[in-house]
């Protein structure tokens, strides 16, 4: 019988469930809390066991809409970025980039030494910075072709773009799903601590650039050596290298819309960094994003409308799920019974060292991650309680944010994730073959993963 892990929305409902039967077993509870540097933070000493509200059917059929109403700054934020970017895939300028680099591959030995690091970087960029996780798999049908043009496999041409910005989105530094979301909810100012969280991006691109280059030359040498040999010569037979040889270049337009991305990107880091902008300020950048480029591309005011509006709905189900992963929050707070289960946590991740207990909630959130692949959806059900819980055990929230987002290293591998199983399905590559494939990354991944987490408590790291 085949196992099948039930989608985020029936497993957050069942978990929304889940809590609201627990009000009526778990007794309620509550710490005192003190400001300090502005900030309300938890008296570890001061736990004490009081009423608790137990929330029935009627209160667990209004959380959800609840959790809608005091997400709703975060939510209404997706939707806008999710519009501005379907704009910009309109525009066809990243289509056309990759392609120009792909036709001057055959012309420079610089190209050829370059195309890995380049591409991988570019989409573990995406993943930092925008959120870039289902986006990538339509360039899955780019790269296949192009990773067996240049004598790679159909791995090398799946690991480019999806382990690429599926590394970007766990390491990330500007990313609104996941970084904005956990800070927001964790009251961290938004996007700080970007420097520490730019050297973990750069260091986990480096060491999958490292890898996915060490196989590519391996698999070039001795092509047998790939789990998709046999797959690989029947689509050499029939692989159509038409549309890369054909390509006329990047139009003057492509550059421009380029341009205008990459400078947004520019302005959102100053505006976080130097003036504190909050996720208001970000949704306006990316709107103006939006329409410059669809002036640049002269995209009419009804085509820009539909792309935008196409692309606000492909976030709904994000939305949704924010709105969900919220209402648990909800009851769990009505009921009185979050500091309860705090309490009840501490024993698990508390060490001698905040060292490890770091390194326990990033451990804690990759099992978490089997279950629940959302970053919204993880931020807004984790966060609320490791937030806090962090304060408990001496780790700051920073760190307690950055666990959570190692949490999703896993991703690329765990076939209860959607994205990993469409883009296997789509390159026509088993499951087995590829986790054993990725089963030495992970391992370099959880190493790393780890030695970056025993950072913040030596420098300080708030």
């Amino acid at each position: 019988m085949k196992l099948k892990f039930p989608n985020t929305f029936v497993l957050l409902f069942g978990l929304l469930a889940l809590i609201a039967a627990a009000t009526w077993l778990v007794p309620g509870g509550q710490y005192d809390t003190t400001m300090l540097n502005g900030r309300k933070v938890i008296d570890p000493n001061s736990f004490r066991y009081i009423a608790a509200n137990p929330q029935g059917p009627v209160q667990l059929l209004i959380a959800p809409i609840k959790g809608f109403v005091e997400a709703g700054l975060i939510i209404g934020f997706v939707l806008m970025v999710g519009g501005v970017f379907n704009v910009l895939h309109k525009t066809q300028a990243i289509d056309a980039m990759i392609k120009s680099v792909a036709k001057a591959h055959t012309r420079s030995a610089f190209v050829r030494a370059a195309t890995i690091p380049a591409f991988v970087t570019l989409f573990s960029m995406g993943g930092a910075t925008f959120g870039m996780a289902e986006e990538a798999i339509p360039f899955v049908l780019i790269f296949i072709p192009l990773a067996l043009a240049l004598k790679y496999d159909t791995v090398v041409g799946v690991a480019i773009p999806f382990v690429g910005s599926q590394i970007g989105f766990a390491t990330a530094f500007l990313n609104p799903f996941n970084v904005g979301v956990a800070q927001g909810i964790a009251g961290v100012p938004l996007f700080s601590g970007i420097g520490f969280r730019m050297i973990c991006w750069v260091v986990a691109t480096t060491v999958t650039i490292a890898f996915l280059m060490w196989y590519a030359a391996r698999v070039k040498r001795t092509p047998q050596l790939s789990p998709t040999f046999a797959m690989d010569e029947e689509k050499r037979r029939t692989l159509n290298l038409a549309e890369f040889e054909t390509f006329s270049g990047m139009t003057l337009t492509h550059k421009l819309v380029l341009a205008i991305f990459a400078g947004s990107l520019g302005v959102m880091i100053l505006g976080v960094v130097k003036y504190g902008w909050d996720i208001d300020n970000i949704a306006a950048l990316f709107l103006v994003m939006g329409i410059s480029v669809g002036l640049v591309a002269r995209l009419s005011a009804d085509d820009w409308v539909a792309a935008f509006l196409q692309g606000a709905r492909d976030m709904v189900s994000t939305a949704l799920v924010i709105a969900l992963a919220k209402a648990t929050v909800v009851v769990m707070r009505d009921a009185h019974i979050v500091d309860t289960m705090l309490h009840a946590l501490v024993p698990y991740v508390q060490s001698d060292s905040p060292v490890f207990s770091a390194q326990k909630m990033f451990l804690i959130q990759s099992v978490i991650n089997f279950f629940i692949h959302s970053g919204t959806g993880q931020a807004a059900l984790t966060m609320p309680i490791m937030g806090p819980l962090a304060d408990l055990v001496g780790v700051s929230r920073q760190t307690a944010i950055l666990a959570f987002q190692f949490g999703e290293l896993t991703t690329p591998m765990i076939p209860t994730s959607g994205i990993t199983v469409g883009v296997l399905a789509l390159a026509g590559i088993p499951w087995t073959k590829w986790a054993r494939w990725m089963l030495p990354l992970q391992g370099l991944y959880l190493v790393m993963a780890l030695g970056l987490l025993a950072i913040p408590h030596l420098i300080g790291w708030q």
